[in-house]
């Protein structure tokens, strides 16, 4: 960087890897390695804490990095000399830029892996449209502002060069960025979600191709001829890796089968491969990183090598090494060298024709092509966002010496404008409006007993998936029913990896939250499980995926459940088995979610705390062999549980015993200390014998057993309970009504569990069956769990766990 350089300055001395340390004498910060971990860590350090300070106002991190990077530079601390010479000296920097493009050639692999080449030749007309309006037009704009440039502050440069660099700069569209916001705005269902990704798919490629021509026609060489030989075998390269990489490629997914480790020579391979590109690409003159993204745009994206290449290699490329891109850009960015008014004019001018050139041109063609106004105007501020290849592109053409301080400086602070103003503006024109859906069945209790029963069950992982089958299999009835459909729902978080992005652009093809319609991978073992069931009993299973962050995951349920019509939710206890009974947290974010589930459900919800259910595998029709509890004190939420468990009743292989707890007359234990007048909610005896009328009636079936137990005590209900420790499941409901619910309420641990629940999970407790706890829909929310989210802190979870 030139602002900390002076004229006739002699070269810096090589810098030595290691130090002996300060104790024979050796500063380590003259010494390579130890200074460029501490500039490691500095720079992870503040563009995390960045990120989390723009959390709130959902800005992707690219932004804080961006901003991190020109903190760090000579804009902010940079204009202290020492601070420069002691962090960031120039003897220093060959070694920060040689880590950073390392870390470049992988991360713009990754990026390669999030295009589809099969997906483009399927791009609508509409999102073709509106991608090639979205380049045209900035790019012509960008040619025309770059006249002026050259003819104030980039006197003297390339003109060819100059041309196309400012074209490309202002017709970028991000790729990564914008499935992060859309992934953040739930908008990657709607039409407009699906048209911002696919032009932006277009406009990714169409970018590089233009990025390859500029960086042909910016070498040291001015002939004409030089340029065309370097874009020529480019072009070359591309598709001789297009004929030898893909097969070879091919044979190695085909011997990487599911469940099974990767090789590592396979991996090993895969990267060679990727840094032999970039060499080549490197000695041909294009720069090192296009090689790279290549072989991701060649890699194939299905199967377990795909997914392990990335597990693999993005947490460290993008945890570690790609900050530092943004801090070599940063320590190139000095906005002191805008000054005066006619920088900050032409800083204003940056932004503006950018901004109308994508906007503009992006609206145009969405109203031509009969998209709303509210849905153009948010494509036109979608198609604006910016990112790395932006910094990518101003790089190479400062690195080329296409772009001075002055201009690099304008650019970059118009790529961080028009990144950081796209989430608040798209929230602001467009919200699309959430149908509310009417339907009639949100409960399992009905007066028409013979209707289609729709369950919405959701998963983490694979170890939910035998019990949540063999739960459908007891629940689906008999023939003469309209039968039992079924939504399986596998909730992803959406993180900061690029393997995100990945799960993001797959399920892109079918929405989000998406069933498949038609488009299968073989390599899913979990839809092939729901596939296997599906076609060996008579119940409608349809895959689902939910990709949503932890605070935003409740919602994709609810909304899910509303759009399928779901009567009831099944959600996994946010704690599972170990091999020795007791339970360990899975994620105590879980918690919350189900939590969140409870408050705003559109209709019933169980949460399943699996103990084995049928054991690990699925369980045939004919195997099954259940006996299924009902524990029944009174209220909605017992109700619930009762309707379900006569549901299952009626599978061959099941039996059902109902115990209903009543208290004796002549009470003289802790049961009869409890105020009734403070209770007025508690049902009266009447009410829960005119809803169990109705099921005394199952008697007649030899599968179900109908009891009453008469207790003056809560020890007396824990005997009866461990009683019938043979049941394989317990229906219990979530808040039991009544003076005996009452005196167990005291002794829940788990509030999202209940009273019983809680109880039949305890460590001290011998029933080790599997435990549905059911809570109503009501027409209202439930109670405001706020005050046990305070009690119950995740720290005081994990411990209890």
């Amino acid at each position: 960087m030139a602002s900390n350089t002076s004229v006739g300055q002699k070269c810096p001395s090589p810098m030595k890897a290691t130090s002996n340390g300060f104790f024979q004498g050796d500063n380590p910060l003259d010494y390579a390695l130890p200074l460029a971990i501490l500039q490691i860590c500095l720079v992870v350090v503040l563009t995390r804490g960045l990120a989390v300070l723009l959390r709130p106002i959902r800005q992707p991190r690219v932004v804080a990095e961006i901003i991190g990077g020109i903190l760090l530079g000579p804009s902010v601390l940079g204009r202290s000399k020492s601070y420069l010479e002691a962090i960031f000296p120039l003897k220093s920097l060959t070694v920060l830029d040689t880590l950073a493009n390392l870390g470049l050639i992988f991360f713009l692999f990754l990026a390669g892996l999030e295009i589809d080449p099969k997906a483009l030749r399927q791009t609508g007309k509409t999102a073709l449209a509106i991608a090639l309006a979205g380049i045209g037009l900035p790019f012509a704009l960008g040619i025309g502002s770059s006249f002026l440039l050259r003819a104030t502050i980039s006197k003297g440069v390339n003109a060819s060069a100059f041309l196309v660099f400012m074209g490309v700069a202002l017709s970028i569209t991000a790729f990564p960025v914008l499935a992060r916001i859309l992934a953040e705005l739930k908008l990657l269902t709607t039409d407009v979600g699906r048209m911002a990704m696919s032009a932006a798919a277009v406009n990714d490629v169409a970018a590089w191709i233009l990025l390859a021509l500029a960086v042909a026609l910016s070498g040291s060489n001015t002939s004409p001829v030089v340029s065309l030989w370097v874009f020529l075998s480019g072009c070359v390269f591309v598709i001789c890796l297009a004929l030898i990489v893909p097969p070879i490629f091919k044979w190695m997914a085909r011997r990487c089968h599911e469940g099974e480790p990767v090789e590592e020579i396979y991996i090993c391979a895969t990267l060679a491969v990727v840094l032999a590109a970039g060499f080549v690409t490197d000695a041909i003159g294009i720069h090192a990183m296009f090689g790279a993204f290549v072989v991701g745009v060649l890699f194939p994206k299905e199967g377990p090598f795909a997914h392990a290449l990335v597990e693999k290699v993005e947490d460290l490329v993008s945890g570690l090494f790609l900050p530092l891109y943004f801090v070599s850009s940063g320590l190139k960015t000095n906005i002191a060298t805008i000054q005066g008014l006619q920088s900050w004019g032409l800083l204003a001018l940056v932004i503006f024709t950018a901004c109308f050139g994508k906007i503009i041109g992006t609206v145009v063609v969405s109203l031509c092509c009969k998209v709303p106004l509210r849905g153009a105007l948010a494509l036109g501020f979608l198609m604006n966002t910016k990112g790395l290849v932006e910094l990518i592109v101003l790089n190479i053409g400062k690195d080329r010496k296409v772009l001075n301080d002055q201009t690099f400086a304008i650019m970059v602070l118009m790529a961080l404008f028009t990144t950081f103003i796209t989430t608040p503006v798209v929230m602001a024109v467009y919200k699309p409006a959430r149908r509310k859906t009417d339907y009639k069945y949100r409960t399992i209790e009905r007066k028409n007993s013979d209707a289609q029963l729709k369950i919405l069950a959701c998963f983490h992982s694979a170890r939910n998936i035998p019990s949540m089958i063999n739960l459908f299999e007891a629940s689906r009835g008999v023939a003469k029913r309209e039968g039992l459909s079924v939504y399986a729902l596998h909730l992803m978080e959406l993180s900061e990896r690029s393997s995100a992005i990945l799960m993001v652009h797959k399920a892109r093809k079918n929405g989000l939250p998406f069933w498949s319609k038609g488009w299968r991978s073989d390599s899913d073992h979990v839809v092939v499980a729901f596939e296997a069931f599906q076609q060996l009993s008579q119940v409608t299973v349809r895959s689902m995926t939910s990709i949503s962050s932890m605070a935003d995951m409740h919602e994709d349920i609810c909304s899910t459940a509303e759009s399928k019509r779901a009567a009831i939710i099944i959600l996994p206890f946010h704690k599972h088995q170990r091999v020795d009974g007791s339970f360990e947290t899975t994620r105590t974010d879980f918690r919350w979610v189900n939590w969140r589930v409870l408050e705003h459900a559109p209709c019933s919800v169980g949460i399943l705390v699996d103990r084995g259910l049928g054991g690990t595998t699925h369980v045939s029709a004919s195997n099954v062999s259940y006996l299924i509890t009902v524990l029944f004190f009174g209220g909605p939420d017992d109700c619930e549980a009762l309707a379900y468990g006569a549901r299952m009743a009626e599978h061959p292989g099941i039996s059902l015993n109902i115990i209903r707890f009543v208290v004796e007359l002549e009470t003289i234990g802790e049961i009869s200390t409890i105020n009734m007048q403070e209770n007025a909610g508690i049902e009266t005896k009447s009410s829960a014998e005119e809803f169990l009328s109705r099921f005394r009636n199952l008697q007649k079936y030899d599968s179900v057993r109908y009891e009453e137990k008469a207790v003056q005590n809560v020890t007396e209900i824990i005997a009866a309970i461990r009683g019938a420790d043979r049941s394989n499941l317990f229906l219990v409901g979530r808040m039991p009504e009544g003076e005996l619910a009452l005196a167990l309420r005291r002794r829940s641990e788990c509030p999202e569990l209940g009273a019983v629940g809680s109880l039949l999970i305890a460590p001290d407790f011998s029933v080790t069956a599997s435990v549905l706890v059911i809570q109503q829909y009501n027409g209202y929310t439930c109670p405001n769990l706020d005050p046990y989210m305070e009690e119950e802190s995740p720290e005081k979870d994990s411990e209890s766990s």
